[in-house]
Order: structure tokens, then sequence, then C-alpha cells
């Protein structure tokens, strides 16, 4: 297997940036002599995560359509136009087995150009509702890697691998860090935890709603572990001074992310794929509240799935100021519907995932 070349394309959030990495890591245990060469979006968090990651990454540039009217959707074709030019300079240069792409931007022109030049492609499907451009993709590709059943209304059943998203490999067993991940936040050992998370961007109707009832936190006697962004961090900090409360821990951004699981009793969650994906493994009754701001709204779905089968609960982003911060006081004071989520959202982990995609690629190049 010695000298094969594997592109990896997409990004713009650590929903497809974090699994791409796993599957990169994956495919270099595997294949130790395999190169790897990251096709990301200029300007997006992939130039910086995936350098740190310790591969090479070029950017195109390409942007998504704005979802209200804006003067940058008049530049959609021209930036298009220009990222195929230069995701065709990039194949062509690289020369690579196979193409994968994770979704984001810079996946759409990269396997497209991949498609037409007759490069096998691969495409990671991390959603429960297929987006327009993986369903365009989809035509060419070889296999498609999906992390949700009933996949085959999007696309062609031949081609679907259930193989699940792939997650950062500090979460895949948190069973025994309880005790050391509460000491880690300087939190109490006899007291219920909550763990707030937004996604890599933070999520301003969870925020406001946490903030606007976190009396009713404190006076349950709740310990919190919140991550704000980096947009609200000031504000919840402000928070954290006036009610003068050590139960509460704020951070932008939370790095080891497998001691702030571990730590928690209940989870409050965007429904993003990569969250929902490290919810299952990790096993915790969660509430997943969708932003309302995605494309084809696609975490509402992804949410669903786990609702339809008592695996979470789920509020609405408009219903979050009303119902979220009670329904997260009731749910974390009712352990028997904590056991059921968790013996049902179990069903739903696929810890092999890196590995089981790996082993699709290999089959195509």
């Amino acid at each position: 297997m010695s000298g094969k070349k594997v592109i990896i394309s997409g990004g713009g959030t650590g929903g497809h940036i974090y699994p791409a990495i796993a599957i990169a890591n994956a495919l270099k245990k595997a294949y130790p002599d395999v190169e790897i060469l990251f096709v990301g979006a200029k300007n997006r968090m992939e130039m910086q995560k995936v350098p740190l990651a310790g591969y090479r990454i070029v950017g195109l540039d390409i942007a998504g359509i704005q979802r209200s009217l804006s003067m940058q959707n008049l530049r959609f074709p021209i930036r298009l136009f220009k990222s195929l030019q230069e995701a065709r300079n990039v194949i062509k240069d690289f020369a690579p087995n196979v193409c994968v792409g994770v979704g984001g931007y810079a996946s759409g022109p990269t396997l497209f150009v991949a498609g037409r030049m007759g490069i096998p492609t691969l495409i990671q499907e991390q959603n429960s509702y297929a987006g327009i451009t993986n369903k365009l993709l989809a035509r060419k590709a070889k296999k498609i890697c999906v992390a949700y059943p009933q996949m085959d209304k999007f696309f062609s059943q031949d081609k679907i691998v259930f193989t699940g998203n792939p997650v950062r490999s500090d979460i895949l067993d948190i069973s025994q860090k309880k005790l050391s991940a509460l000491h880690h936040f300087g939190l109490k050992e006899n007291k219920k935890t909550l763990l707030v998370i937004g996604g890599s961007l933070g999520a301003r109707t969870i925020n406001e709603s946490i903030k606007k009832w976190i009396d009713r936190i404190l006076d349950n006697d709740i310990q919190l572990i919140w991550q704000t962004g980096k947009t609200f961090f000031e504000t919840a900090q402000k928070v954290v001074v006036e009610k003068r409360s050590e139960q509460i821990k704020v951070f932008d951004f939370i790095n080891t992310m497998d001691l702030a699981y571990a730590a928690s009793d209940v989870v409050i969650s965007r429904a993003g794929a990569l969250s929902i994906s490290e919810l299952c493994l990790v096993q915790k009754p969660c509430i997943l509240v969708p932003s309302p701001n995605v494309s084809e709204d696609h975490q509402t779905k992804n949410a669903q799935v786990l609702v339809q089968n008592n695996a979470a609960l789920m509020v609405a982003d408009k219903d979050a100021d009303a119902f979220l911060v009670g329904d997260a006081v009731d749910l974390l004071n009712d352990e028997s519907l904590q056991n059921t989520l968790k013996n049902n959202i179990r069903k739903f982990a696929k810890p092999n995932a890196a590995d089981e995609i790996v082993q699709e690629i290999v089959k195509i190049w």
C-alpha cells in the first residue's frame, strides 16, 4: 500500500474538521506511508486547525450562499468558477489515488473536479438529512459513508456504508474519569452537574436562556459547566461575578471535552452531527436544541432521529427561553428518565467509525 495519496476536503466548522482529522489519523495509523493533503476554504477555521494536527492544507477561494439577501451572493458564481480551477490545479499537482469529502464549502468543488478527472471519490455524510451538494456529488462517488439509517432516500443503496461519524479518540472511554473530571473543573462529587455546549462557535439562544434562568439552576444546587463561545464569554463571566458562585464554571471553548462529558450528569447541546455522535458514544442524557441557522434545517432532523427512539429530549430554539432550563432541571431530578435515555442513545454509538471509513477508502484506491 506504500505510496498512496489521499485528499481530504471540507471544513468550515468543527463538526466537519474534527471527523476529517480523525479519518486522517486512522489512515496514518493503518498505513504510515500514505500521503495526505487537506483542501479547505480560505479564511475558515480548518486553515488553522488542520496544521495544528500535523497535516498540510491548501485553501480554495470558496464560500457558501448566504441565506439572507447579501451582496456576497453576487460573487458566488465567480468564486465557484475560481475554486473549480484551483481544485483542478491542486488535484493535478498532487495526483491523489482517492478524494474524500467530509462536507463544508471546499468539498463540493474538490470532489466535483476529482469525479470529472476519473479519480475515485468517497463522501462522508454526517447528517441524517443529506444536503444538496452531497446529493449531486453522490452520482460520481464510489462509496458514501453515513451515520444514520434509512439514507437510501438520498443515495443509491449499493453505495451506502453505515459507519457512523468519526470522533476524537479521547472520548471513546470516559467511564473511569468522573472523579478526576470533577476535580479538574473544581466541582464537588455530591452535586448534580449540567454541561452546556453550543458548538465551537457558541449558541446565543442557549446562552441567553442559561443567563436568564441561572437562579433556577443555583436554587436546585446544580453545578454548571458552561461553554459559551467567544462572543458571549465576557457576559457569562459577569454572571459568575454577580452570583459569587463557585458552582458555575465558564469557558469560551473547552479543550478537554472528555473530562467535560465525564463530569456531567446531563448535557444541553446543539444537534450538529459531531455533537450527536459524541453524545451517543459518551452515553449522556441530553437535551438537544437544534440551530435554526443551518441549511435544510438538518439539525432538527438529526435530533428527531434520537427523539423518536426515546434516546434524547429536544427543545426548539424558539422555545428555549421558556422551557430549556426547566426541562434540564427536571431531567437532572429524574434518574429513571436519565437511565432510559442512556440505554437508548448507546444503541446509536459507532466507536470504530474512523477505522471503518479507512477500510472503505482502501477498497477504492
